[in-house]
């Protein structure tokens, strides 16, 4: 898909991953709802595009919420006629400690934004992108969602369920034009990698800054690359994209696949 002339929604676009892909969307000439909770931080991606001669706007959208979900793709159709493109990016990391003395509600926290919202989120997309005859849905996930990540389990396991997801919707391309991918970067270079430092010890807040320190960090317009590549290739879909420093971009194919397994030929559920 040509970006050129389409309608994009980016959550968690007011830093980061977010805020390149927002720029990146916009300078191939894609109109730009960002989304997220930040409105200071979604008005300066905003005005970042509008200074480059592109075409955005912000709305307020807690991803945790349905119902500012459905109003964000409602905005999106409003204002510029429907949806082509959702960019699933929005994510958080657990606070310390560190699962399973985690307390509860840090843990549940992190699944509702990076695993609940991917899944509602796309949901509420989907009848939008069909109102359009197709479109895409690239997902945020991480390398974390790929190896064995033990610095925090939880977010490993939402970004595992991103993944699968993502493999497992591969049939909406052929149901409804709709291709849905992820990306999977290793460390990038955002505000989420010094999250949480506020309820570390101080010699804890240094041990956390130098291990970032001797890290070879992803920049976010690298993220926002591989996005745009992955819009842009018709023939790609329920793929995994992973970005390593100093590499370039490659799919990763599951560990396993059955081919041939009956299970996995099953009748659509879709109730025209």
């Amino acid at each position: 898909m040509d970006p050129e002339g389409k309608v994009a929604i980016v959550t968690g676009g007011s830093s980061g991953i977010g805020r390149a892909t927002a720029l990146a969307l916009a300078a191939a000439g894609a109109s730009v709802v960002v989304a997220d909770v930040n409105a200071e931080g979604g008005a300066e991606t905003v005005s970042l595009i509008d200074q480059a001669g592109g075409t955005a706007v912000f709305v307020k959208c807690d991803v945790t919420s349905r119902e500012s979900l459905e109003a964000a793709v409602a905005f999106a159709e409003g204002t510029y006629g429907g949806l082509d493109i959702l960019h699933n990016n929005a994510g958080i990391g657990t606070p310390p400690p560190r699962y399973p003395d985690a307390p509860p509600e840090r843990w549940e926290q992190t699944l509702a934004v990076d695993l609940w919202s991917v899944i509602a989120g796309s949901q509420e997309a989907v009848p939008a992108l069909r109102r359009r005859g197709g479109g895409v849905i690239i997902s945020t996930a991480s390398m974390a969602g790929i190896i064995q990540y033990q610095p925090d389990p939880i977010y490993a396991a939402a970004k595992h369920a991103v993944v699968g997801l993502t493999r497992a919707l591969a049939f909406l391309k052929g149901e409804a034009n709709i291709r849905v991918n992820c990306v999977c970067p290793g460390v990038v270079d955002t505000p989420m990698i010094t999250s949480g430092m506020g309820d570390l010890t101080p010699e804890q807040r240094d041990q956390h800054q130098a291990i970032i320190g001797r890290m070879a960090l992803i920049q976010p317009g690298e993220v926002a690359e591989a996005v745009l590549a992955l819009v842009r290739d018709d023939s790609l879909a329920g793929e995994a994209m992973g970005i390593l420093y100093g590499r370039p971009p490659r799919l990763i194919p599951p560990a396993v696949a059955f081919s041939h397994d009956p299970s996995q030929q099953l009748p659509s559920s879709r109730a025209d």
